[in-house]
């Protein structure tokens, strides 16, 4: 039920639709997948994030078969669906501007049931960055020094202080900004702002109580002239840091002095804007239309000399800068626990499983308030993934009948398969240790004999009987033990 707030019946029937097309597009002829064999497809992602293997093919080899994956679907049917996989139509995107038209709808769908999210008063906003190494997506990929994932492509997102992603957009050069109208572009004032001041204005605008709302970014993001421009026009107090050629001539303490003064040193001015300099490691400035440095209070620092941590003195709006933009760093790193492995030549693969584990990561933090607001214990991520994996796997299913039938005499008999037995290693086949074929009442089916179907007397069953048992001699073989041999079964004989 969470998971199906975000991750929505009509995103499932859009990628149902578009991967039948795209197949018959390529092939001449659809693969014919349905919205049930889609879901059980989507469970196998699921369990594949959690459950990582070193190749695709070992989830189903018999060495290593993992029945949640392997008895839903076979390996070649999911790898025909992860080869027709698409999300639009490739044909009616020509002449677009928007170089993400691959997986945009997907990405919109979602972004509309992320909108619907209760927010809380402190957002944060920050990039994330979806890893991608290949060279297929062009300059869509960028590169990021000091990220986990340096290289792949850039999301621009807008968080709770819990970790829940309430919009994003997907940057994409002087392209990113394609889908704002003129009169939203004017309304905003986005003419002569830079990236980061264009970013927060469009994510923050479709914050619902702005008066009450108080927004995060880093320096990427921040100037003194913005933090003002941003009160004016929306309404929006905010906190971030900056840097020292955008802090609009606020006379601050110099590094050197802070330095020699130790650690705990504060410093700040106020112009209509409070600007707030402290040295921990090094010297951070802050600028803020919402809070101020005092109550100050006490952090914890290991300090050489005494060889112990002690407490040195902490603006409040450091501390309340660090609760709130661990929002976002919070929503990355729980969606690094358990990633859907979607390493493909197809560029907008990744991006899907990052949809899929987005998804879930803001499912299981909606699921955890409520729990908390219940006064229960919820269940971890990893549960609550494999939880949504195997519901996904039997819903919309028909249950199995339970009990008699009414009317047994006049049901049709249905031939059902033979189970599958796995086939014994050539190691332990030959290792001549006593494997040998049991005795039966009927006859069995045998790969080597004509027509498939083994008879009572036939010469090269016990020439094959005492190959398989590897045996030295076939002289070793009495009489009881050949008429033994000759009713053997057809897992012994594959």
């Amino acid at each position: 039920m969470y998971w199906k707030r975000l991750f929505t019946d009509q995103m499932i029937e859009h990628i149902t639709e578009h991967t039948n097309q795209y197949s018959v597009q390529q092939t001449g002829r659809s693969i014919n997948t349905t919205v049930a064999e889609m879901e059980d497809f989507l469970s196998i992602l699921l369990y594949m994030g959690v459950f990582e293997f070193p190749s695709l093919e070992d989830y189903w080899a018999c060495e290593s078969r993992f029945p949640p994956v392997a008895d839903t679907m076979s390996v070649k049917r999911f790898k025909v669906l992860r080869r027709n996989f698409h999300f639009n139509d490739n044909f009616q995107m020509e002449g677009y501007t928007d170089r993400f038209h691959k997986i945009r709808p997907l990405f919109d769908m979602l972004r509309e049931q992320c909108l619907l999210i209760p927010p809380t008063y402190k957002q944060s906003v920050d990039e994330v960055m979806v890893a991608y190494k290949g060279t297929r997506a062009g300059k869509l990929r960028q590169y990021i020094k000091n990220k986990p994932d340096n290289r792949g492509f850039k999301i621009f997102c807008c968080a709770s202080s819990i970790g829940i992603i309430h919009d994003f957009i997907l940057y994409q050069g002087a392209t990113t900004f394609f889908n704002i109208q003129k009169e939203e572009h004017a309304h905003l004032g986005l003419e002569d702002l830079s990236l980061g001041a264009k970013v927060v204005s469009i994510l923050c605008n479709t914050i619902t109580h702005k008066e009450a709302t108080v927004v995060f970014y880093d320096n990427f993001f921040n100037s003194f002239d913005w933090v003002k421009t941003l009160h004016t026009n929306l309404g929006l107090r905010s906190v971030g840091t900056v840097r020292a050629n955008r802090s609009g001539g606020a006379t601050l303490m110099s590094d050197k002095e802070m330095v020699k003064r130790g650690r705990g040193v504060v410093d700040f001015c106020s112009e209509g804007v409070v600007a707030v300099k402290w040295f921990d490691n090094k010297c951070v400035t802050l600028l803020s239309s919402a809070c101020g440095v005092g109550p100050l209070s006490s952090v914890k620092r290991y300090k050489k000399e005494a060889q112990q941590k002690v407490d040195i003195p902490c603006p409040s709006i450091v501390l309340a800068y660090n609760q709130a933009m661990a929002g976002i760093d919070l929503s990355d790193m729980l969606v690094h626990l358990y990633k859907t492995p979607m390493k493909a030549r197809c560029w907008y693969l990744p991006l899907f499983g990052y949809i899929i584990d987005v998804s879930i990561v803001n499912a299981w933090l909606i699921y955890k308030r409520d729990c908390n607001l219940l006064k229960e214990k919820p269940m971890p991520l990893k549960k609550f993934r494999l939880s949504v994996a195997a519901t996904l796997k039997g819903a919309n299913k028909v249950p199995a009948r339970v009990g008699r039938p009414p009317s047994a005499k006049h049901k049709p008999q249905v031939r059902r398969p033979n189970p599958r037995v796995l086939h014994p290693s050539l190691e332990v086949r030959y290792d001549g240790t006593g494997h040998w074929p049991t005795c039966g009442t009927q006859r069995g089916r045998c790969n080597l004999c004509k027509g498939g179907v083994s008879p009572r007397r036939d010469l090269h069953l016990v020439g094959y009987a005492w190959e398989f048992c590897g045996l030295a001699t076939a002289t070793a073989l009495d009489d009881a033990t050949i008429n033994s041999l000759f009713w053997h079964r057809a897992n012994y004989h594959r």
